[in-house]
């Protein structure tokens, strides 16, 4: 009577193929996380520069910091970098053009939103310039 079971060598060659599998799809996995993230990245800056932007065509003037765009709604609250893994941005306030009129109290507020994070993103380009 023959005993049944696997071989060494069925059991090393199920192991081998499982860790190649394994070694393909971690290197997958990864970058399917770094690019979550640029997706989150790149949709908050859009909802932020929206509301700056509906912020300024309301009001006439642009928020002086995004708690302004929280106080008034325009942002339910201010959102998470998730490269930089704070909820800390970089603000570009507005400056005056030449031979422009400035009024510092009405004109400088908030014009833009960006990463603090200077890491590179998959295409190459950074964070910080998106």
């Amino acid at each position: 009577m023959a005993k049944k079971g696997f071989t060494l060598i069925e059991i090393l060659i199920v192991v081998t193929l499982i860790g190649i599998l394994v070694g393909i799809m971690v290197p997958q996995y990864k970058y399917a996380v770094i690019r979550a993230r640029e997706a989150v990245l790149k949709e908050n800056l859009f909802q932020m520069r929206d509301a700056v932007n509906k912020y300024y065509f309301d009001k006439k003037k642009y928020p002086a910091s995004l708690d302004d765009l929280v106080s008034s709604r325009y942002l339910r609250e201010v959102p998470f970098d998730p490269i930089f893994k704070k909820k800390e941005w970089r603000l570009v306030m507005a400056e005056p053009l030449e031979g422009e009129e400035f009024d510092p109290e009405l004109a400088q507020g908030v014009v833009d939103v960006k990463s603090l994070s200077q890491a590179a993103a998959l295409d190459g380009t950074s964070y910080a310039d998106w």
